[in-house]
This record gives C-alpha cells, sequence and structure tokens, in this order.
C-alpha cells in the first residue's frame, strides 16, 4: 500500500455463512497471504469456535475473540473466558461492538481481565462522548462505529468532524490508545481518509466478508489494482 504508514485493516468475521468454520479458515489464510504480499497489518476478529482451528492453519495471523466475559475458570456456564480463548492462541478481542454492546462497569471490568492476561483489547464506540468514557478504561485501541452507518453504503470518513473529535477526545484522555474507525468502510479512498484524519486503520465486516470475491475486495481495499 502507497504511502509512509500502512493502516491497520480489522476485519470482523461476524457470524456470516461464508465466514464460519473452515470458510473461515479459508478466508483468513487467503486474505493473510494477501496482506503479506502487500504488506498490510491485518487482524481478523473471529468467533470463538473458530479462532483455533484459524490460528492451526494461519499461525502468523492476528486474531482475536469477537468476545469474551469477565470470568476465569468456575461455575459460569455459557461464558467466554479470556483463558479459553488464549489456549485457542487468540491475540486479544473485541469489546462492546453495536452487536454486543456492553454495560460500562462490566466492559472496564472486562478490560482489565483480558489485560491481565496479555489479551490486547479493540473496545469499541458509538459516539465521541462514548470514545471519551471509554479510553478511561484503558484499552489498547478504541474504533469509533457509528451504528447508524454499519453495514451501509455511506463510510464514517464522510464524517471527517466526528472522527477529528475521537482522535483529539481519546488522546487527551489517554494518549497511548490507538483509534480506529469503521462503518460504512469499503474502499481505498475510505482507507486513506481514515489516515489522513490521523487513526490508526479500520475495522470493517461486509465490505470483504460479504463481498462475492473477499480477497479482491481486500485488494482494492488497500488500493491495489
Amino acid at each position: 500500500m502507497s504511502g509512509d504508514i500502512s493502516p491497520l485493516i480489522v476485519l470482523n468475521l461476524k457470524t456470516y455463512e461464508n465466514a464460519t468454520g473452515y470458510e473461515a479458515e479459508k478466508m483468513a489464510l487467503r486474505l493473510q497471504e494477501t496482506a503479506e504480499e502487500y504488506n498490510v497489518a491485518l487482524t481478523v476478529a473471529a468467533q470463538a469456535a473458530d479462532i483455533y482451528r484459524i490460528k492451526e492453519e494461519v499461525p502468523q495471523l492476528t486474531v482475536y475473540a469477537q468476545h469474551i466475559d469477565p470470568y476465569s475458570y468456575g461455575a459460569y456456564t455459557g461464558y467466554i473466558t479470556a483463558e479459553s480463548i488464549l489456549n485457542a492462541g487468540a491475540d486479544g478481542t473485541l469489546l462492546n461492538h453495536s452487536e454486543r454492546k456492553i454495560d460500562h462497569g462490566i466492559l472496564a471490568e472486562t478490560i482489565n481481565v483480558a489485560q491481565d492476561k496479555g489479551l490486547d483489547v479493540i473496545a469499541c464506540a458509538d459516539s465521541v462522548l462514548e470514545a471519551e468514557q471509554i479510553a478511561h478504561f484503558g484499552p489498547d485501541y478504541i474504533a469509533v462505529e457509528p451504528p447508524e452507518l454499519i453495514g451501509g453504503d455511506v463510510s464514517v470518513t464522510t464524517r471527517p468532524e466526528l472522527i477529528i473529535d475521537s482522535v483529539e477526545t481519546v488522546r487527551k484522555v489517554d494518549e497511548r490508545i490507538t483509534v480506529l474507525v469503521g462503518a460504512g468502510v469499503k474502499t481505498y479512498e475510505d482507507v486513506t481518509k481514515a489516515m489522513e484524519l490521523k487513526t490508526a486503520g479500520v475495522l470493517l465486516a461486509s465490505g470483504i466478508t460479504k463481498a462475492e470475491n473477499p480477497v479482491e475486495a481486500f485488494k482494492g481495499l488497500i488500493g491495489v489494482k
């Protein structure tokens, strides 16, 4: 990808049929091969049940769980623990996505649990205000995604003031936190605009996972003709 600094591309596989089980493994392998070819940093957020198989097939790929709970070993049937995803090979976790919102008290606790176990955390925020609130919890990344744009054709980069305010607000609270943006991101122009506005990259899903050819869509995203 052109430019002095390459973006971080975080791909949320969600629970799409073509990104579940063996299909998730296959997509992850093909996208990581492409990312390595063009020297782009790729992270994939996968369903907990798919983390192990993806890491076994693509050990060099950074893989996050799509969610964890703030519990450890014990009588917590049905919850996803930090230990379980670590044992599966996960490098981190996504938290507070608009489709899996968490009470802020629980979110703060979950961030602490994850980081205590050595997991990186991307915490999602739906506004500048929520980004500011979450910044006090100290995640590694905050991804700002206006929920009304998620899965649509209008990119968050059409709202530059939102992105600028998010970056400035988070840095005032904790300059160590890396800011990402997402929602409606599908093109190379979206990515370059996000970088121009001082983010470190983008979080996206449908622009790649629902594309007829995810690899070609990924190449378009990173500016490969």
